[in-house]
């Protein structure tokens, strides 16, 4: 089976392949029934997010729903920085989630996890120095 393009989650095989996104983050969930390890970028998760609030945001889903040791997980994620790296993390762990266990899905859900964060940079405008800054005005 192929992950086709708009489709965020698969089954192939005794693993679920996931895709999470946030702001120009993007992370390739793969998950499996194991002891409880999370690699990113074949690094451990305390290694690869050295920030607590970065771990307890990829861990989040997991602990929310008590499968944390329960799945294995690996994560490749590219593009942003680590807080938007983390937050892909957790929007495809949650998808992945979702397709392993069915009846997760409305816990997942309450706690806004399956939501998408749709907030994005905003383009700079022409006529302005920036997204919305002017130029500096002068008396004389």
């Amino acid at each position: 089976m192929t992950v086709e393009q708009g489709v965020t989650s698969a089954r192939r095989g005794d693993e679920i392949i996931a895709t999470g996104r946030r702001k120009t983050a993007v992370a390739r969930v793969r998950l499996r029934a194991g002891k409880g390890e999370i690699t990113v970028n074949g690094r451990d998760l305390d290694v690869y997010f050295p920030a607590i609030k970065d771990r307890a945001l990829v861990s989040g889903a997991l602990e929310q729903v008590g499968k944390r040791g329960e799945v294995k997980v690996s994560i490749r994620v590219d593009g942003g920085g680590p807080t938007g790296q983390a937050g892909a993390c957790r929007l495809g762990i949650a998808r992945a989630l979702k397709v392993f266990d069915a009846e997760l899905a409305e816990p997942l859900r309450q706690g806004g996890l399956l939501t998408r964060d749709g907030r994005m940079k905003e383009r700079k405008k022409y006529g302005l120095r920036g997204a919305r800054r002017g130029t500096q005005f002068s008396k004389r």
